[in-house]
């Protein structure tokens, strides 16, 4: 189900974190992670918030668009995984697109075509 702005105050609640700042944390762990799989747990979690339109601003406004292009070229297949996904849940938007075309993700998206994983090929995430 996708968030608008009534369901997300309702889902936060009065004490919540705003979902900006809970996606400016996600960020940071990504960064400050010391371990593939802390980072492939966070690339995972960011791709699945990539699926919703109501999540696509913040994106843009984290560069998590890029963080996701940045997974792509890494040697852990996990990381490409979660990356290729976070970029296919979020590029039927037109400005993402601009984004991840004007940032190279075009030969990036190419290259994933002959990875081995098939998540990775088929770029089935979240639909």
């Amino acid at each position: 189900m996708f968030t608008n702005d009534r369901r997300q105050e309702e889902r936060t609640g009065r004490y919540g974190t705003p979902r900006l700042q809970y996606l400016q944390d996600l960020v940071s762990q990504f960064q400050n992670a010391t371990t593939e799989e802390t980072k492939e747990k966070i690339a995972a979690n960011l791709a699945n918030f990539a699926y919703d339109p109501y999540n696509y601003t913040f994106l843009r406004q984290l560069n998590i668009l890029e963080l996701f292009l940045d997974c792509m070229t890494e040697s852990n297949e996990k990381l490409v995984e979660f990356g290729i996904g976070g970029i296919c849940n979020s590029c039927a938007e037109p400005a993402n697109a601009a984004i991840i075309t004007q940032s190279g993700g075009i030969p990036l998206i190419i290259q994933c075509l002959s990875s081995p994983v098939r998540n990775t090929v088929c770029c089935r995430w979240g639909r």
